[in-house]
């Protein structure tokens, strides 16, 4: 949707408190059109919020089935994250006692359940691992909420500190 793509492009360049102004101008529509499709800031955040899990679910069912597919959408998410910092930060300090967000944070479980229960069957993963530890990963995510120029780079790191976290641990050598 036009209005969607729009919001997005302002909110990730500008802040989620950019003026709904800029999103119409941006959707090349009226603000009433906008406001007739989204009520309020909110309502427009959480339709992003809810594009943004389509996309991860998406990609989980590209995934299926293919070797690291958990690593593979980890790796998807910290992209998704590092590039509409400013709507991840939007989202975390909302709350989760919200039950919009808390159903998005539901299916982001139910999306990430199969591949982290297949990767610590097949011990890719730790064995302790679970669907909930993904929700402590996405901090780490959110926390690239620096400028657009310097996320890519923090990504790295970012990935480096998360893949010490899902991975097994490798033993010390023996001396």
């Amino acid at each position: 949707m036009l209005l969607l793509q729009a919001a997005e492009k302002v909110f990730t360049e500008h802040g989620v408190q950019a003026p709904l102004e800029a999103v119409s101008r941006q959707a090349g529509v009226g603000r009433a059109t906008l406001f007739r499709n989204f009520p309020d800031r909110q309502s427009l955040v959480i339709a992003l919020l809810e594009r943004g899990l389509d996309s991860v679910a998406a990609e989980a069912a590209r995934l299926e089935g293919t070797p690291d597919a958990l690593v593979h959408l980890l790796h998807h998410v910290l992209e998704r994250v590092m590039v509409r910092a400013p709507l991840v930060e939007y989202w975390q300090t909302v709350g989760r006692g919200q039950p919009q967000i808390e159903a998005a944070v539901l299916r982001l479980l139910s999306i990430f359940e199969p591949l982290v229960r297949r990767a610590v069957a097949e011990g890719r993963c730790r064995p302790d691992l679970g669907p909930g530890d993904i929700l402590l990963l996405l901090p780490l995510f959110g926390a690239g909420a620096a400028p657009l120029g310097q996320r890519m780079a923090l990504a790295d790191r970012i990935w480096e500190f998360a893949m010490d976290i899902v991975q097994p641990a490798t033993p010390p050598p023996r001396r």
